[in-house]
């Protein structure tokens, strides 16, 4: 028996990291965001193709995307919304700035409970900026969930239980898990669908308020055209709009310090030509043994 869901994509914004320069870190040690391209997590797309193929399954489900960061992360949202997507919130308030995974997951877990009755949270195993895979996790310890972590595929909800393949080292392994419940995808998971046209014409003006520059063309027609079309006015929460404690928040709820930051450039300090002869590749060995590269 199906029924209509209520999911929400965890989703974030984070910097290229093939683009990676020598102002990539702040003094403090956080990321300097501002210096670095912009995109859509890699792994959070793959959630998010997930949650579109529930929407699909289970008539009159919704998926909304939940994001926090800066005011530009709203393009997060959009391009849920572009992919067929419901709605979206984006935590953005200078409290939440500077966050590690507990703060950030204390945000998210205050956002979801102020959302309510939200059967399935699914996000990516990890971000690409910090490789932890700490978030999703703790965010389902924070709001008392099943989890479920892993996941290449959802095969089917049924019953209030969500039937999971997820590809562990090892193998594969196929689990039930009762809703509500928490799911974190791999990137071996199906990659996400394209923008479909018509949705990027119907939303390509939204914007979260803080978004909305009056001066800038995208910012006129936004304040245009929200008048008749509320939906292209995207939800925008603070701190105190998730009711959350502002102590465990941002870099005040966050114990993880870096004490210091390095930038190591690997340089060629000499090229070789080798033959294909049994003497040259016996030298390379030797040498590659001999400095301890392999071995």
């Amino acid at each position: 028996m199906t029924k209509a869901l209520k999911i929400v994509v965890l989703a974030k914004q984070v910097p290229d990291t093939r683009n990676v320069g020598k102002d990539a870190m702040t003094p403090e040690g956080t990321v300097n965001r501002a210096a670095l391209p912009a995109i859509f997590n890699p792994e959070d797309l793959n959630a998010l193709e997930q949650a579109l193929r529930l929407k699909e399954q289970n008539p009159g489900s919704t998926v909304g995307v939940l994001t926090m960061g800066p005011p530009r992360a709203g393009e997060i949202i959009r391009q849920g919304l572009f992919r067929g997507a419901d709605t979206g919130w984006l935590l953005t308030d200078r409290l939440f700035a500077g966050a590690d995974t507990l703060a950030t997951s204390y945000a998210l877990a205050t956002a979801i409970k102020k959302i309510g009755d939200v059967d399935i949270v699914i996000g990516g195993r990890q971000a690409i900026d910090g490789d932890t895979a700490q978030v999703g996790p703790q965010v389902a310890q924070k709001l008392g969930l099943n989890q479920v972590t892993y996941a290449e595929e959802i095969l089917k909800i049924e019953n209030d239980i969500a039937t999971i393949r997820r590809h562990i080292d090892g193998g594969v392994e196929t689990v039930e898990v009762p809703l509500p419940c928490v799911i974190t995808v791999n990137g071996s998971a199906a990659p996400c669908r394209p923008c479909n046209a018509k949705l990027v014409m119907k939303y390509k003006y939204a914007m979260c308020p803080l978004e909305v520059d009056a001066n800038s063309e995208c910012g006129k027609r936004n304040v245009e055209l929200s008048k008749t079309r509320p939906y292209l006015t995207l939800n925008q929460w603070s701190v105190a709009d998730v009711d959350g404690d502002p102590n465990q928040c941002g870099l005040s709820g966050s114990p993880t310090k870096v004490k210091s930051v390095q930038n190591i450039v690997f340089q060629a300090k000499e090229s070789k030509t080798l033959t294909a002869s049994d003497a040259d590749v016996e030298g390379l060995i030797k040498e590659l043994l001999d400095e301890k590269i392999i071995g």
